[in-house]
């Protein structure tokens, strides 16, 4: 029988160009719907002053967007 070769998994556009953005908590998500608490523990956040180096992608960004009232954007790397 003829073995399969499995191609190893390339990394995406992204990982390859190596862009980070940096946010950190700035605001509690108390008292806000339950989908903005969803989103930051989406982003790894979920305490006050706790900073997450994250992907610089259109979905991270759309969630940083969502939860921009309780969140800021530190660094931006290229």
């Amino acid at each position: 029988m003829a073995e399969k070769k499995t191609k190893a998994a390339s990394p995406t556009k992204e990982a390859k160009a190596g862009k980070t953005v940096t946010v950190r908590q700035i605001r509690s998500a108390n008292r806000k719907p339950d989908i903005q608490a969803q989103t930051l523990r989406g982003l790894g956040l979920g305490k006050i002053r706790r900073t997450r180096t994250l992907e610089d992608t259109p979905s991270v960004r759309g969630m940083i967007n969502t939860v921009k009232h309780l969140v800021e954007i530190v660094e931006e790397s290229k």
